[in-house]
């Protein structure tokens, strides 16, 4: 197998977390189970996905406290939280506390645009405001500066027997540089980096100047760097859906393969109006897996993963996943097993 441009250094995993209506309980304790195992097996980091009125996580940051309480190591992350949901200032507040009660060990990942089905959900979401809220880069502005410490009122002081800060409390050493932006465009991973956030990337891009899946990834890269006060040593995150199925059973193999046969069709042109490309699910031995990868130009430019699970899976088939992960396509790939 050729090497990698940059072998890889930092090892994490991103689920979903469904949850069966009947029994939520059930799935969202399935998580934070997965999330103890990845910590056992020696991944850096675990992320979650953010669902509003689905059956997965819509409080990520209360399911990631419950985490830290039952893990010491593991980085915790969002990829990612959408802001159009979300108070800034509020959200600065929550984030500061995860990151305390963690140790340090939150990584954020935002996004920004209109909520899904916006038109369905405006009237709950933001009654008598829907018109007026922005939905632009602006969120991430006032959520970062709020993380940085700056002022979000002109009063402080002590009222009463009651002391206030003029600024987000508490506030958390760190956490700025350990902010991460989810973008799909050319655009917005430029505008990330000129915000020295860290860029997280995924299994989907905006196909605007190509349609190769790995040429536009690359090109969002290097533009990211570009716009980066670290250049060459600021942080890429890559995403893509990967199954190794090393250990996996006969059955596990077929459900494997069947899932990513049916996913394959959006890949091989843009879909919809905004003309997003997704990339194939990579199905099969982590040597095989890890020969394909080496062979994607963007993920030759990255040193850290945070490959998706499925969807829809078992969680014994996430163990099995994780597990050929942890011990067999991350070490083919550079990073030795801390199993």
């Amino acid at each position: 197998m050729p090497p990698t441009s940059r072998p890889l250094r930092k090892l994490g995993f991103l689920t979903i977390g469904l949850f069966d209506e009947a029994d939520p309980r059930r799935g969202h304790e399935s998580t934070l189970s997965i999330i103890e195992l990845g910590e056992r097996l020696g991944f850096d980091s675990a992320w979650v996905r953010h669902r509003h009125l689905q059956y997965g996580i819509s409080s990520p940051l209360v399911l990631l406290a419950a985490a830290s309480q039952r893990t010491s190591r593991i980085q915790l992350g969002t990829a990612v939280i959408p802001l159009g949901w979300e108070n800034p200032l509020r959200l600065a507040e929550d984030l500061a506390t995860l990151d305390l009660l963690s140790g340090g060990r939150l990584n954020p990942g935002v996004s920004v645009g209109p909520p899904m089905h916006y038109d369905r959900v405006r009237e709950a979401l933001y009654p008598g405001t829907a018109d007026a809220e922005d939905f632009s880069y602006e969120r991430v502005r006032r959520l970062m500066g709020f993380v940085r410490g700056e002022r979000a009122t002109d009063f402080s002081g002590t009222e009463g027997f009651e002391a206030f800060s003029d600024r987000v409390q508490p506030h958390a050493a760190g956490l700025a540089d350990r902010m991460w932006y989810g973008g799909a465009s050319l655009r917005s991973a430029r505008w990330a980096g000129e915000q020295g956030m860290n860029l997280l990337t995924s299994s989907v891009v905006k196909a605007e100047e190509s349609e190769d899946f790995a040429e536009i990834q690359l090109s969002h890269i290097r533009a990211f760097r570009e716009r980066h006060p670290d250049g060459e040593r600021a942080r890429v995150s890559h995403g893509l859906v990967v199954i190794p199925t090393d250990s996996a059973t006969p059955g596990q193999r077929a459900k494997y393969e069947e899932y990513a046969r049916t996913r394959m069709p959006r890949t091989a042109s843009p879909q919809g109006p905004a003309r997003m490309m997704f990339a194939p699910d990579l199905v099969g031995s982590s040597a095989e897996i890890a020969e394909r990868l080496s062979a994607h130009v963007a993920f030759r430019e990255v040193d850290e993963v945070a490959f998706a699970l499925p969807f829809s899976f078992d969680h014994e088939d996430y163990v099995q996943i994780l597990t050929d992960i942890a011990t067999l396509l991350g070490p083919a790939l550079g990073r030795p097993s801390a199993a």
